[in-house]
């Protein structure tokens, strides 16, 4: 008998190897040294194999854990503050963005990481300004983490339709040089469990050579470039002006559409457009509700998977999607595209589930390590309580419903166990090692502040939601 260190019962495993979900029942996962070592027959694991800690789940189903792969975590201390507007990034969030401090940001970090884990985010993919605290939270918390810091060289102010942003090379160095600390500091820290990103915030946001010296650094690091894309006409209209070019061609005359990119969103992109950044080896992260609100658009996901790219889910940032939680992202990809193709059968819950998995891995560039219960791959993984009533009733033959059932049903709080690198990081919806509370409340120590020194450039701006507020309407 062999001494291991965690065996894992359950009735139902979704491994999502090959080409679909991966489907076992009865088996049992044998994991050491935080990777799965084989599967076996429950009837035979005992014999085979003991392990130091032997989880039972009687009435559960066990998952990949999901990877959220591009979230702005410290945009939660303005979580609801930006949506319904039609100039979203300036007439919402800035005017409480310039005057959000780096500790305000740092605790809508650490509770948008805590919201995600209980959703059964076991990878986080944030992409911020500041993220020394948040690796800091991220290693204590043992979530697994893909971190971008922010490179961008354009002021930080609130511009008006039209106006061309102001560049400042000595703040775009800082911002890079930052990102470059950070990679120095955290890269493949405790084990490889934190990955560090090149973080440009958008062609539209740096100069043209900042962008090359990125690649540059990336593929000499042996990381990824992870950016927003035509992310909407305003990126479009910035290019244009400035150089006389859609984003997609000018990225690609720069030659920076190649596997080293992640393309965040991609909501201004023609179908052609959509094809070449598919086709030259770049990934997508895909953030529905987030999009859906912010701009009223359905991007081109389908369309990329269709021209053979991989694409993620993203929760992206609270004040417009308000939530931090995969399984939302899974309906809602899935819904947004049934109603824009007008066709039910367009992307099935297995496919958004591939997305929160195994796509998404691969899309990240982790998809040798993560996504998938594989011999050989890391530990990652949730078990979903199938008593709960958004699971009920459970339908094995002559159709399993446990899939239909999570993506459009589950809210999250049916996530009764997260496991990464094999450590199990929550059980009962309780994260080990933190007082949840101590974080919940420490947050709220900040809407007072952040709102009185939001408000007079917030009534002067005069979004919709000033005007909602003088109307009684929120």
């Amino acid at each position: 008998m062999k001494k291991v260190d965690m065996l894992v019962t359950a009735p139902f495993f979704y491994t999502m190897e090959g080409d679909g979900v991966g489907f076992k029942e009865n088996v049992v996962m044998v994991i050491d040294r935080g990777r799965i070592i084989d599967f076996v027959d429950t009837k035979q694991g005992k014999n085979l194999y003991s392990a130091e800690e032997d989880i039972v789940l009687d009435h559960h189903a066990v998952f990949p854990g999901f990877i959220d792969a591009h979230m702005h975590t410290a945009c939660n201390v303005m979580r609801g503050l930006a949506q319904d507007t039609n100039n979203w990034m300036m007439h919402g969030l800035q005017p409480f963005e310039n005057v959000a401090t780096s500790e305000a940001r740092d605790a809508g970090s650490y509770v948008a990481i805590i919201e995600a884990i209980k959703a059964g985010t076991t990878t986080v993919g944030d992409f911020e300004k500041d993220m020394e605290n948040v690796c800091k939270f991220i290693e204590k918390v043992g979530v697994r983490g893909n971190i971008a810091q922010v490179v961008r060289s354009a002021k930080y102010k609130v511009y008006n339709p039209g106006e061309l942003y102001e560049f400042d090379k000595q703040e775009g160095e800082k911002s890079l040089n930052k990102n470059i600390d950070l990679y120095k500091r955290w890269n493949n820290k405790d084990g490889g469990r934190i990955k560090i990103l090149y973080g440009p915030q958008g062609a539209d946001f740096v100069e043209a050579s900042m962008l090359e010296r990125i690649q540059k650094l990336a593929k000499d690091h042996k990381t990824k470039i992870h950016m927003h894309v035509q992310q909407g006409d305003r990126e479009t209209y910035q290019i244009e002006k400035r150089y006389g070019k859609r984003p997609t061609e000018y990225l690609n005359d720069l030659g920076l559409l190649d596997e080293t990119l992640i393309a965040v969103h991609l909501t201004d992109c023609k179908p052609d457009e959509t094809e070449i950044i598919a086709k030259s080896g770049a990934s997508m992260i895909v953030n529905p509700g987030s999009i859906a609100i912010i701009d009223g658009i359905v991007c081109p996901s389908v369309e990329f998977q269709r021209a053979g790219g991989y694409v993620a889910l993203g929760s992206d940032q609270a004040p417009g999607n308000n939530c931090h939680n995969i399984i939302n992202e899974m309906k809602n990809v899935a819904l947004f595209n049934k109603i824009k193709y007008k066709d039910p059968e367009v992307m099935p819950a297995w496919k958004a589930l591939r997305m929160a998995t195994i796509e998404g891995a691969k899309a990240i560039g982790l998809g040798h390590d993560i996504g998938s219960l594989e011999i050989g791959k890391k530990a990652d993984f949730i078990a979903i309580d199938l008593k709960q009533p958004s699971m009920q009733p459970v339908y094995t033959w002559p159709m399993r419903n446990i899939v239909p059932n999570l993506v459009y049903s589950a809210r999250g709080h049916e996530v009764d166990l997260s496991v990464v690198d094999g450590r199990v990081i929550m059980s009962k919806q309780k994260i080990i090692g933190i007082d949840e509370m101590d974080y919940i409340d420490q947050l709220g120590n900040y809407p007072d502040d952040l709102g009185h020194k939001a408000e007079k450039e917030f009534f002067e701006v005069n979004g919709i939601n000033a005007q909602f507020m003088r109307e009684g309407k929120l």
